[in-house]
């Protein structure tokens, strides 16, 4: 009796030491393409249950994947092209190691998994097009303390200071470009607000895909945002000098045929955007960048192939900037890019603060 009683309790008390070496992390994506947790430790061979959380307003996924395989996934993705959709962006290779399913802003899905018998880093990376490169962690598989965080070359190079972002509403220091996805007036619930310096803005309308207007003399006050249900807008601090108007701007094959349009994403360079999207399958990806002293803004254009089409940008002859471009030639407000185009670089100089100015080509 006293050895079944003994065997019981070494059974119950090997079942409550494995039930304790369980681990629960709770993850977010979050605006800026990143996860508000830039690392977490798990033991080799731990039951780990992932909450995986998107808190952003663009669609993410969440994929570990085995050491040092992150580009490698993220690469193998971009190649899939069109069918990577179907199957949630997350390829069907060994060098996956657990993934989520594609999670549209707001919902949660729980991920549960053995953690590897292999102390390692593996690296965790949403793999939604355009974001792999710079939204991305490091599950530590170890019994041992973590790397520095101000030297861990496992995370992105500016979660070195934070490792957690906390629930707050400047997810981001201080620094220039600027980007916020927010509400933002005349914009359709997908807008991006983009700081190019302190005194110097745009905001760019991702569910339609274009340039929707540009501002001097500050960036956004979010406050009415911030402190009620999210759904305020935000407040333009400056003066707005160009406002698109003519319904969609870049047209392929016809210049009067309005395009369907596909937002793609975008990636940072630099904490600045390069916007990807697709007109009438075209995909392009545009830039925008200030001139020298706010006086405007370029926007280069580039497109993934040299088109087989026409395409043609529309303007407002009477908006009151001064447009050049790189390629095609200016009739009417309307650049003409030839067939075989593969950039384009436009520049939008605006009228002088205090002044008017003449709209010319």
């Amino acid at each position: 009796m006293y050895k079944v009683a003994f065997r019981l309790f070494v059974v119950l008390f090997a079942f409550r030491s494995w039930a304790q070496s369980d681990t629960t992390i709770t993850l977010q994506a979050i605006t800026g393409l990143q996860f508000d947790l830039a690392r977490f430790a798990v033991k080799p061979n731990q039951k780990v249950k992932i909450l995986f959380k998107n808190e952003d307003d663009m669609a993410h996924n969440l994929v570990i994947t085995q050491p040092d395989k992150r580009l490698l996934v993220v690469e193998t993705v971009i190649k899939m092209g069109d069918k990577a959709q179907a199957v949630n962006y997350v390829p069907p290779m060994p060098e996956v190691l657990v993934a989520s399913k594609i999670l549209v802003p707001n919902t949660t899905e729980t991920i549960t998994f053995t953690a590897p018998a292999t102390e390692g880093v593996y690296p965790y990376v949403c793999t939604y097009p355009g974001h792999g490169y710079v939204m991305y962690g490091a599950m530590y598989v170890t019994t041992k303390p973590l790397p520095l965080l101000a030297t861990d070359p496992n995370i992105p190079p500016s979660r070195q200071t934070l490792e957690r972002i906390p629930s707050s509403p400047h997810p981001f220091p201080l620094e220039y470009p600027l980007l916020y996805r927010t509400f933002m007036p005349d914009c359709s619930p997908a807008a991006i607000a983009v700081a190019l310096s302190a005194s110097h803005a745009y905001c760019f309308d991702a569910g339609k895909c274009y340039l929707r207007y540009a501002w001097r003399g500050g960036f956004v006050d979010n406050t009415d945002h911030w402190k009620g249900n999210g759904n305020a807008l935000g407040k333009i601090q400056g003066t707005i000098y160009f406002k698109d108007n003519v319904t969609y701007p870049l047209r392929v094959g016809k210049a009067d045929k309005l395009p369907e349009v596909d937002f793609k994403g975008y990636t940072l360079t630099n904490r600045l955007p390069t916007f990807r999207y697709a007109i009438d399958g075209v995909e392009v990806r545009e830039t925008l960048k200030a001139l020298p002293n706010d006086e405007g803004v370029s926007r280069t254009f580039v497109f993934s192939k040299p088109t087989t089409q026409t395409v043609y940008l529309v303007t407002q002859p009477t908006d009151g900037i001064t447009y050049k471009s790189s390629v095609g030639k200016w009739q009417n407000g309307t650049l003409t890019l030839p067939k075989g185009t593969t950039k384009c670089v436009v520049t939008m100089q605006a009228p002088p603060v205090a002044h008017g100015a003449h709209h010319g080509h």
